[in-house]
């Protein structure tokens, strides 16, 4: 019995050594105060990719910041995130400049209506539902929905691959102000 007894204390006191040998340097770095400590740079990715190329800006009148609320709410509405948003806003800056645009006669691309300037000969709903903004935003966001990793592609690309426009770089360059529009109007 008794040597059972000193061979379960001699190991907890070895257990106890080792702890302490292992252990005890460290705990004496983390007492000595650091002189030279410098600052160490650290890179945090941020939820959404960088714009990409040169940014274009325009003034909102009261009807396009109507718009910008709408395309923030059917997105919402959607259960989709704040991204989502912005390549919505962006699409619609290319498109129309957030204006609700009705048949435009002869300067009018094809049959092209609304924010996003959907073609009802396209499939995109009638004219009365592409004039319609929570529609039309809700059109383009299933259409989205459809791409593959949309959430992290460039916005270009997520707008280009759901309106096959004939300028398809021409997105990139609303991302900053669609990004900031969504930052100023998402919890108003």
């Amino acid at each position: 019995m008794n040597t059972i007894i000193r061979k379960s204390v001699l190991s907890v006191a070895g257990l106890a050594f080792a702890g302490g040998v292992f252990a005890g340097p460290i705990a004496a770095h983390a007492a000595t105060p650091a002189v030279d400590a410098k600052p160490v740079a650290v890179a945090v990715q941020s939820a959404a990719p960088k714009p990409q190329g040169d940014q274009s800006r325009i003034t909102l009148n009261d009807e396009q910041t109507a718009n910008v609320k709408a395309i923030i709410a059917a997105t919402k509405k959607a259960g989709l995130p704040e991204r989502a948003a912005v390549i919505s806003i962006a699409t619609s800056l290319q498109e129309s400049k957030l204006e609700n645009l009705g048949h435009l006669g002869d300067a009018n691309d094809h049959d092209s209506l609304g924010l996003f300037q959907q073609r009802p000969s396209s499939g995109w709903g009638t004219p009365e539902q592409i004039t319609d903004p929570e529609y039309s935003t809700t059109a383009f966001l299933k259409g989205l929905k459809q791409v593959d990793g949309w959430q992290d592609m460039p916005l270009t690309d997520a707008a280009q691959t759901v309106q096959v426009s004939a300028y398809p770089d021409a997105y990139a360059q609303w991302e900053q102000q669609a990004t900031d529009l969504v930052a100023q109007h998402w919890n108003s």
